[in-house]
């Protein structure tokens, strides 16, 4: 099956993903701090003041490092976790405003921590004022940088989904029966950017959880679908996928062999040649259910 561009496209950005994203942030971060750097400079020599010309570039390098090293890391795992969704957004406010203040503290800690080794080193001592008077003017600014991190976060991953084809259930019409099951769904929808198909459950050959969605893999792509890898258990045909760990499912059709290891778990081959893990809670009903040809070998 040839690859469209977009698919061509997204195969040749994935191993530069991580790449491109570790970048963003330092030439976002980056240009901020050289921005700042020098805003505040201009400010220093317009008026007279006490305060040396390498200061502020220190305020804004150990604030900077801060968020690229520890703050940025932990967003991204939380909003991974805890994603916002137009369904669910008013539970998950209060969460993101106590996160805010959590990253506020650490923000400010961190930074503080970090001129005052500087500033030792320099035989100097630096005073950050009233912590309750200048954590609320720091908190103002940081839950600005919070939301927008969670935005640009947020829309990053929806288009990278979209390019990507993120799955979704059919949903039943708003007239007249359903023309195919609701609970045991024949077909999935996938949108990609400007296009939109259907996938044939039968078509899926397994599913791998990944926080809040699955992949479903279908013929080389993973299209990837907002649910828990138990939930989609139960949408789909028992007699044809089977769970085998616990973050995978497999369509039975598609396994080749089953190889036993020496802990009681197992490695399935696939007739793709993929490979998954079997554990060994699911290993004695699995080979009871597959075909004659995929018993267990010894590799």
């Amino acid at each position: 099956m040839p690859l469209s561009d977009s698919d061509a496209a997204y195969r040749r950005f994935l191993p530069w993903q991580r790449t491109v994203e570790v970048g963003f942030w330092v030439l976002l971060l980056g240009s901020n701090f050289i921005g700042n750097s020098l805003t505040t400079l201009m400010e220093i020599r317009r008026h007279p003041s006490d305060t040396l010309s390498w200061e502020p570039m220190v305020w804004e390098a150990s604030s900077g490092l801060v968020w690229l090293l520890a703050l940025l890391p932990a967003i991204a795992w939380f909003t991974r976790r805890f994603p916002l969704h137009w369904d669910n957004w008013r539970q998950r406010m209060p969460w993101y405003l106590l996160a805010s203040v959590a990253v506020s503290l650490l923000h400010v800690a961190g930074m503080v921590a970090l001129r005052m080794l500087v500033y030792r080193w320099q035989g100097m001592q630096y005073d950050f004022g009233p912590w309750g008077r200048e954590f609320l003017y720091e908190y103002l600014k940081d839950i600005r940088s919070f939301a927008s991190i969670v935005v640009m976060m947020e829309g990053y991953r929806f288009v990278l989904r979209r390019w990507q084809g993120e799955a979704s259930l059919l949903d039943a019409p708003d007239e007249g029966p359903p023309v195919e099951p609701v609970e045991l769904p024949e077909r999935f929808l996938v949108r990609k950017l400007g296009r939109e198909f259907l996938v044939a459950a039968n078509d899926i050959e397994w599913i791998q959880a990944s926080g809040n969605y699955v992949n479903l893999r279908v013929r080389q792509h993973d299209y990837p679908l907002r649910s828990t890898i138990a939930g989609i258990e139960t949408k789909l045909d028992p007699r044809r996928f089977a769970r085998v760990h616990r973050s995978y499912l497999v369509n039975l059709d598609q396994v080749a062999s089953i190889e036993p290891l020496d802990t009681g778990d197992a490695r399935l081959h696939l007739k793709d040649g993929t490979t998954l893990p079997c554990s060994r809670r699911y290993r004695a009903g699995l080979r009871g259910r597959v075909g004659a040809s995929a018993v267990d070998s010894s590799a």
